[in-house]
Protein backbone atom coordinates (compact mmCIF):
# COMPACT_ATOMS: atom_id res chain seq x y z
CA UNK A 1 0.00 0.00 0.00
CA UNK A 2 1.05 3.65 -0.68
CA UNK A 3 -0.19 6.24 1.11
CA UNK A 4 -1.87 9.19 -0.52
CA UNK A 5 0.36 12.22 0.85
CA UNK A 6 -1.60 15.28 1.42
CA UNK A 7 -0.39 18.46 0.34
CA UNK A 8 -0.72 21.11 3.01
CA UNK A 9 0.93 23.56 0.86
CA UNK A 10 -1.94 23.04 -1.65
CA UNK A 11 -4.62 22.55 0.94
CA UNK A 12 -3.50 26.25 2.46
CA UNK A 13 -3.41 27.99 -0.46
CA UNK A 14 -7.10 27.53 -1.14
CA UNK A 15 -7.93 28.16 2.43
CA UNK A 16 -5.82 32.03 1.54
CA UNK A 17 -8.32 32.20 -1.20
CA UNK A 18 -10.67 31.97 0.65
CA UNK A 19 -9.64 34.61 3.24
CA UNK A 20 -8.23 37.03 0.97
CA UNK A 21 -12.36 36.66 -0.50
CA UNK A 22 -13.71 37.60 2.77
CA UNK A 23 -10.83 40.57 3.41
CA UNK A 24 -12.20 41.83 0.09
CA UNK A 25 -15.85 41.96 0.90
CA UNK A 26 -15.19 43.68 4.63
CA UNK A 27 -12.13 46.24 2.20
CA UNK A 28 -15.22 47.21 -0.04
CA UNK A 29 -17.25 48.20 3.45
CA UNK A 30 -14.44 49.91 4.73
CA UNK A 31 -12.90 47.42 6.86
CA UNK A 32 -9.32 46.71 6.59
CA UNK A 33 -8.58 43.49 8.82
CA UNK A 34 -5.30 43.97 10.76
CA UNK A 35 -3.16 41.73 12.91
CA UNK A 36 -0.21 42.63 15.66
CA UNK A 37 2.37 40.50 16.14
CA UNK A 38 4.35 41.29 19.41
CA UNK A 39 8.18 40.17 19.42
CA UNK A 40 9.91 40.58 22.68
CA UNK A 41 13.91 39.65 22.22
CA UNK A 42 16.13 38.66 19.41
CA UNK A 43 14.88 34.79 19.26
CA UNK A 44 15.32 34.18 14.96
CA UNK A 45 13.36 31.36 14.58
CA UNK A 46 10.66 33.59 15.85
CA UNK A 47 11.60 36.67 13.77
CA UNK A 48 11.51 33.55 10.84
CA UNK A 49 7.88 32.90 11.79
CA UNK A 50 6.37 36.07 12.45
CA UNK A 51 7.80 37.53 9.14
CA UNK A 52 6.44 34.38 7.39
CA UNK A 53 3.15 35.48 8.70
CA UNK A 54 3.24 39.26 7.69
CA UNK A 55 3.78 37.98 4.28
CA UNK A 56 0.97 35.89 4.37
CA UNK A 57 -1.03 38.57 5.66
CA UNK A 58 -0.07 40.78 2.76
CA UNK A 59 -0.91 38.17 0.15
CA UNK A 60 -4.24 37.64 1.31
CA UNK A 61 -5.29 41.65 2.10
CA UNK A 62 -4.81 41.87 5.66
CA UNK A 63 -2.87 44.28 7.42
CA UNK A 64 0.07 43.54 9.34
CA UNK A 65 2.10 45.65 11.71
CA UNK A 66 5.33 44.48 13.90
CA UNK A 67 5.78 45.64 17.51
CA UNK A 68 9.55 44.81 18.75
CA UNK A 69 10.63 45.10 22.05
CA UNK A 70 13.98 44.40 23.84
CA UNK A 71 14.92 41.50 25.55
CA UNK A 72 15.09 43.36 28.83
CA UNK A 73 12.03 44.83 28.27
CA UNK A 74 9.86 44.78 31.51
CA UNK A 75 6.83 42.53 31.75
CA UNK A 76 4.64 45.48 32.46
CA UNK A 77 6.39 47.21 29.34
CA UNK A 78 4.69 44.09 27.20
CA UNK A 79 1.40 44.26 29.32
CA UNK A 80 0.94 47.95 28.30
CA UNK A 81 1.48 47.06 24.82
CA UNK A 82 -1.03 44.43 25.02
CA UNK A 83 -3.60 46.52 26.21
CA UNK A 84 -3.46 49.38 24.03
CA UNK A 85 -3.59 47.09 20.91
CA UNK A 86 -6.90 45.45 22.57
CA UNK A 87 -8.11 48.90 22.91
CA UNK A 88 -7.13 50.01 19.21
CA UNK A 89 -10.22 49.63 16.74
CA UNK A 90 -7.73 48.82 13.66
CA UNK A 91 -6.37 46.04 14.95
CA UNK A 92 -8.69 43.05 15.15
CA UNK A 93 -6.29 40.07 16.01
CA UNK A 94 -3.34 40.04 18.27
CA UNK A 95 -0.49 37.53 18.78
CA UNK A 96 2.46 37.54 21.05
CA UNK A 97 5.26 36.09 19.52
CA UNK A 98 6.19 32.94 21.95
CA UNK A 99 8.91 31.85 23.96
CA UNK A 100 9.00 35.13 25.78
CA UNK A 101 11.73 36.06 28.28
CA UNK A 102 12.27 34.24 31.44
CA UNK A 103 11.39 37.33 33.82
CA UNK A 104 7.81 37.37 31.65
CA UNK A 105 5.05 35.90 32.56
CA UNK A 106 3.03 34.14 29.37
CA UNK A 107 0.20 33.70 31.89
CA UNK A 108 -0.14 37.20 32.81
CA UNK A 109 0.30 38.64 28.98
CA UNK A 110 -2.35 35.80 28.29
CA UNK A 111 -4.79 37.22 30.56
CA UNK A 112 -4.39 41.08 29.75
CA UNK A 113 -5.13 40.10 25.79
CA UNK A 114 -8.35 40.29 24.68
CA UNK A 115 -10.53 37.06 23.95
CA UNK A 116 -11.71 39.02 20.99
CA UNK A 117 -8.56 39.70 19.42
CA UNK A 118 -6.67 36.31 20.87
CA UNK A 119 -6.39 34.88 17.41
CA UNK A 120 -4.07 32.49 18.18
CA UNK A 121 -6.58 31.12 21.18
CA UNK A 122 -4.32 30.62 23.83
CA UNK A 123 -5.66 32.79 26.63
CA UNK A 124 -6.98 31.27 29.93
CA UNK A 125 -10.52 32.31 28.55
CA UNK A 126 -10.44 30.95 24.92
CA UNK A 127 -8.72 27.73 26.64
CA UNK A 128 -11.97 28.21 28.74
CA UNK A 129 -14.26 28.18 25.91
CA UNK A 130 -13.01 25.38 23.71
CA UNK A 131 -13.36 23.13 27.10
CA UNK A 132 -16.93 24.12 26.93
CA UNK A 133 -17.56 23.89 22.93
CA UNK A 134 -18.13 27.75 22.44
CA UNK A 135 -15.02 29.11 20.91
CA UNK A 136 -14.55 32.41 19.42
CA UNK A 137 -11.59 31.23 18.10
CA UNK A 138 -9.52 27.59 17.08
CA UNK A 139 -5.85 27.07 17.81
CA UNK A 140 -4.32 27.43 14.51
CA UNK A 141 -2.50 24.24 14.55
CA UNK A 142 -5.03 22.00 15.57
CA UNK A 143 -7.69 23.67 13.72
CA UNK A 144 -5.15 23.72 10.80
CA UNK A 145 -5.12 19.42 11.40
CA UNK A 146 -9.34 19.30 11.54
CA UNK A 147 -9.54 21.42 8.48
CA UNK A 148 -6.37 18.79 6.67
CA UNK A 149 -8.80 15.88 7.86
CA UNK A 150 -11.93 16.95 6.55
CA UNK A 151 -10.65 18.57 3.01
CA UNK A 152 -9.44 15.39 2.39
CA UNK A 153 -12.42 13.11 3.16
CA UNK A 154 -11.04 11.75 6.43
CA UNK A 155 -14.18 10.96 8.82
CA UNK A 156 -13.58 11.29 12.32
CA UNK A 157 -16.79 10.61 13.63
CA UNK A 158 -16.52 7.77 15.45
CA UNK A 159 -13.34 6.19 14.27
CA UNK A 160 -10.43 5.58 16.87
CA UNK A 161 -7.64 8.75 17.53
CA UNK A 162 -4.61 7.87 18.92
CA UNK A 163 -2.50 11.68 19.89
CA UNK A 164 1.20 10.79 20.70
CA UNK A 165 2.26 14.50 22.59
CA UNK A 166 -0.07 16.35 25.29
CA UNK A 167 1.49 19.74 24.95
CA UNK A 168 -0.59 22.43 25.34
CA UNK A 169 -0.26 24.10 21.36
CA UNK A 170 -1.41 20.74 19.99
CA UNK A 171 -2.09 17.46 21.82
CA UNK A 172 -4.09 19.00 24.41
CA UNK A 173 -6.74 21.02 22.37
CA UNK A 174 -6.71 18.90 19.34
CA UNK A 175 -7.80 15.89 21.64
CA UNK A 176 -10.73 18.43 22.66
CA UNK A 177 -11.77 19.31 19.46
CA UNK A 178 -11.64 15.57 18.33
CA UNK A 179 -13.33 14.10 21.07
CA UNK A 180 -16.51 16.59 21.29
CA UNK A 181 -19.20 15.58 19.31
CA UNK A 182 -19.64 18.07 16.17
CA UNK A 183 -18.99 16.73 12.45
CA UNK A 184 -15.41 17.26 12.74
CA UNK A 185 -14.99 15.51 15.89
CA UNK A 186 -16.95 12.93 17.63
CA UNK A 187 -14.25 10.33 17.70
CA UNK A 188 -12.76 8.30 20.42
CA UNK A 189 -9.37 9.62 21.42
CA UNK A 190 -6.67 8.25 23.28
CA UNK A 191 -3.88 10.70 24.66
CA UNK A 192 -0.04 9.45 24.66
CA UNK A 193 2.32 10.93 26.30
CA UNK A 194 6.21 9.84 27.90
CA UNK A 195 4.60 8.12 30.79
CA UNK A 196 2.32 5.93 28.38
CA UNK A 197 3.03 2.39 28.51
CA UNK A 198 3.40 -0.49 25.55
CA UNK A 199 2.95 3.09 22.74
CA UNK A 200 2.47 0.92 20.02
CA UNK A 201 -0.10 -1.07 21.24
CA UNK A 202 -2.26 2.27 21.26
CA UNK A 203 -1.05 3.44 17.75
CA UNK A 204 -1.96 -0.01 16.09
CA UNK A 205 -5.22 0.40 17.14
CA UNK A 206 -5.52 4.01 15.66
CA UNK A 207 -7.73 4.57 12.42
CA UNK A 208 -6.43 9.03 12.32
CA UNK A 209 -2.66 9.14 14.55
CA UNK A 210 -0.94 12.49 15.46
CA UNK A 211 2.25 12.35 15.70
CA UNK A 212 3.52 15.76 18.04
CA UNK A 213 6.34 14.26 20.10
CA UNK A 214 8.78 16.38 19.19
CA UNK A 215 11.37 13.18 18.56
CA UNK A 216 12.15 11.87 15.34
CA UNK A 217 11.85 8.35 14.48
CA UNK A 218 8.86 7.94 16.92
CA UNK A 219 6.47 6.94 14.90
CA UNK A 220 7.58 3.53 12.87
CA UNK A 221 5.95 1.52 10.52
CA UNK A 222 5.15 -1.56 12.81
CA UNK A 223 3.24 1.11 14.86
CA UNK A 224 0.44 2.04 12.00
CA UNK A 225 -2.59 0.25 11.23
CA UNK A 226 -2.88 -0.59 7.85
CA UNK A 227 -4.72 2.27 6.10
CA UNK A 228 -4.57 4.72 8.64
CA UNK A 229 -4.32 8.24 8.27
CA UNK A 230 -0.54 9.87 9.92
CA UNK A 231 -0.35 13.05 10.55
CA UNK A 232 3.14 14.73 11.33
CA UNK A 233 2.91 17.58 13.63
CA UNK A 234 6.34 17.96 14.59
CA UNK A 235 9.11 19.76 13.10
CA UNK A 236 12.79 18.38 14.31
CA UNK A 237 15.79 19.80 12.88
CA UNK A 238 18.60 17.18 12.31
CA UNK A 239 21.93 17.30 10.53
CA UNK A 240 20.32 16.10 7.36
CA UNK A 241 17.37 19.24 7.43
CA UNK A 242 13.80 18.96 8.92
CA UNK A 243 11.85 16.29 9.36
CA UNK A 244 9.02 15.17 11.88
CA UNK A 245 8.43 12.31 14.22
CA UNK A 246 7.14 9.64 11.49
CA UNK A 247 9.79 7.58 9.93
CA UNK A 248 7.93 8.95 6.22
CA UNK A 249 9.38 6.43 4.00
CA UNK A 250 8.34 3.48 5.55
CA UNK A 251 5.33 4.28 7.39
CA UNK A 252 3.90 5.74 3.77
CA UNK A 253 3.67 2.07 2.50
CA UNK A 254 1.46 0.94 5.62
CA UNK A 255 -0.61 4.33 5.37
CA UNK A 256 -3.19 5.59 4.17
CA UNK A 257 -2.55 8.89 4.28
CA UNK A 258 0.47 11.00 5.32
CA UNK A 259 1.50 14.35 5.88
CA UNK A 260 4.91 15.22 4.92
CA UNK A 261 7.44 17.30 6.88
CA UNK A 262 8.19 20.29 5.78
CA UNK A 263 4.94 21.16 3.67
CA UNK A 264 2.41 19.45 5.75
CA UNK A 265 1.03 20.99 9.14
CA UNK A 266 3.16 24.02 8.99
CA UNK A 267 1.48 26.02 5.94
CA UNK A 268 -1.89 24.59 7.47
CA UNK A 269 -0.79 26.62 10.72
CA UNK A 270 -0.71 30.07 8.92
CA UNK A 271 -3.88 29.64 6.98
CA UNK A 272 -5.62 29.13 10.25
CA UNK A 273 -4.18 32.03 12.02
CA UNK A 274 -5.32 34.35 8.85
CA UNK A 275 -8.84 32.70 8.60
CA UNK A 276 -8.95 33.45 12.76
CA UNK A 277 -7.98 37.46 12.01
CA UNK A 278 -10.69 37.74 9.17
CA UNK A 279 -13.09 35.94 11.03
CA UNK A 280 -11.99 38.68 13.92
CA UNK A 281 -12.25 41.29 11.66
CA UNK A 282 -16.05 40.26 10.69
CA UNK A 283 -17.33 40.00 14.41
CA UNK A 284 -16.19 43.82 14.69
CA UNK A 285 -17.15 44.77 11.81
Amino acid sequence: MTATVIDGKAMAAEIRAEVAERAAKLAARGVVPGLAAVLVGDDEPSRIYVGAKQRASAEVGIRSERHELSGDATENELLDLVRRLNEDPAVHGILVQLPLPTHISVLAVHEALSVDKDVDALTPSSVGRLVRGEAVFLPATPFGIVEMLARSGIETVGRDVVIVGRGALVGMPLAIMLAQKTPRGNATVTLCHTATRDLADHTRRADILVAAAGRPGTITADMVKPGAAVIDVAVNRTEGGLVGDVAFDEVAGVAGWITPVPGGVGPMTVAMLLVNTVTAAERAA
